[in-house]
């Protein structure tokens, strides 16, 4: 450290206490007001005062005398106080931070603020055009400890084979999820904590039970089918028509069955044929299916019937009509079935109630196409037990939710994916759950209907 003279102590000294007077004055102003902050510094070049006197002799004298008589007095403070580090006065970089920062009247790019390396703040509440959803936290989900996330990751891929900007996935998050399939299940549920949000999905309508909802089922029916009709096999199940217009009502099922114009404009459209009008309504409630089909040469192929279109009718519920008649009490599939079995003259009447007429494209199954279920709405293919119909109002296709349902057909708590809709999948929580192909899923899916809460997940 250099060594001072006393005239250039005194002239530190006084200059630290005048910057200290400075900042001090400077932070009695309102902090948002940061102009109102100024720094001092000493002009080392300038020519001091005493440096200047030094040069008048008489001067010289006095000032050696004042001196003598004083530094005995004063050199232990002086030399304390001069051996000390010089203190800088603040400056732009080391001075405390006003709260409100000044405004470049001009900025540039390196005036910019940085991007903010926190997360934002987690809205308590976002708002839907049909729900709200109320922010939740993982403790409030049952059975998060004791899904299989292994089963979810494959319904997870196929959201990921979608590449829209609409959908709430990204390509980053999608390669997250390529790198944890097959990892454990722990591993996986882990990493879903860390990087998403539940929220609550609830109903906009003012209740008591906002978050309560209904849970109902579907699933792809398998049905022994001909190419051509022959006895037993008399049911045909179409193509599109060619005169079929989108948003304009066509003929209602009823005049399928009757009118010469609408059986013409079928004509040629037949994909198969099958054996009993109610499992034909079934392939329509449920929109798609699988036929084992005997070909003309005699040999059996499954395919799969995928959903075309509608003729824009409304759905009627056939099982609703039968409660409304007091003509059973059991609106079940099996139940209408039994109905059915003891009424069968009055099948047509009963299948005409639903005006609603679905139409199919045909589509080959093989390999791994063959494990998998038919297409939803979103595009892809669906997943037993891991993927729902929702109303897209409430949520939105791709979003991962966490499903709760407790009743007498079975307990789901577990991870699924919004990949499908459906005419009469509508409300705020309200989800059909897609559970499979064959007998054994529509067993459960023509009785599944109780109450479930549903959360929606979203990336941080």
């Amino acid at each position: 450290m250099k060594k001072l003279d006393s005239s250039l102590c005194f002239q530190s000294l006084s200059g630290a206490l005048l910057a200290r007077s400075s900042l001090s004055s400077g932070l009695s102003s309102p902090l948002s007001r940061p102009e109102n902050m100024v720094h001092q510094t000493i002009n080392t070049r300038s020519t001091s005062a005493s440096s200047a006197s030094n040069r008048i002799k008489p001067m010289q004298k006095l000032l050696r005398s004042c001196i003598v008589g004083s530094i005995c007095l004063s050199v232990c403070w002086l030399l304390t106080a001069c051996s000390s580090p010089k203190k800088a006065p603040p400056t732009a970089q080391n001075a405390p931070p006003p709260l409100i920062p000044p405004v470049a009247s001009n900025p540039t790019p390196s005036a910019q603020p940085p991007q903010a390396t926190v997360r934002e703040a987690t809205p308590p509440v976002l708002t839907r055009a049909k729900s709200k959803w109320v922010l939740a936290s993982w403790a409030d989900l049952p059975g998060l400890s004791a899904d299989n996330f292994n089963e979810a990751w494959v319904a997870w891929r196929q959201n990921c084979t979608r590449n829209s900007p609409n959908l709430p996935h990204s390509q980053q998050l999608c390669a997250q999820v390529k790198r944890l399939e097959g990892q454990t299940s722990e591993a996986q549920r882990n990493w879903l904590m860390e990087n998403f949000q539940p929220y609550r999905v609830e109903s906009l309508n003012a209740s008591a039970a906002p978050a309560n909802g209904l849970l109902t089922a579907y699933y792809e029916p398998i049905f022994e089918a001909s190419r051509s009709a022959k006895p037993g096999f008399s049911v045909p199940l179409y193509g599109l028509p060619a005169n079929l217009k989108s948003r304009s009502p066509w003929y209602s099922r009823e005049d399928i069955s009757k009118l010469p114009a609408a059986l013409a404009a079928l004509k040629g459209k037949e994909i198969a044929y099958i054996a009993d009008p109610v499992d034909a309504m079934v392939l329509h409630i449920q929109g798609s299916g699988r036929l084992w089909v005997t070909q003309n040469d005699g040999s059996r192929k499954q395919i799969r019937l995928a959903f075309a279109g509608t003729n824009d009718h409304p759905y009627q519920s056939i099982g609703r009509w039968l409660l409304d008649q007091n003509l059973t009490k059991d609106a079940t599939w099996p139940g209408i079935k039994s109905w059915l079995a003891q009424n069968p003259k009055r099948t047509q009447e009963l299948m005409w109630r639903n005006p609603r007429f679905v139409f199919f494209k045909e589509e080959t199954l093989s390999g791994p196409d063959a494990l998998l279920g038919p297409k939803g709405a979103m595009g892809v293919p669906l997943t037993a037990g891991r993927s729902i119909a929702v109303d897209p109002g409430s949520i939105p296709y791709g979003s991962a939710v966490w499903l709760s349902s407790n009743g007498p057909q079975t307990a789901l708590h577990r991870l699924v994916f919004a990949q499908d809709t459906g005419s009469a999948i509508l409300g705020a929580v309200r989800a059909d759950y897609f559970v499979g192909s064959g007998d054994a899923a529509g067993e459960l899916a023509g009785r599944l209907k109780q109450d479930m809460k549903a959360w929606v997940l979203l990336p941080r």
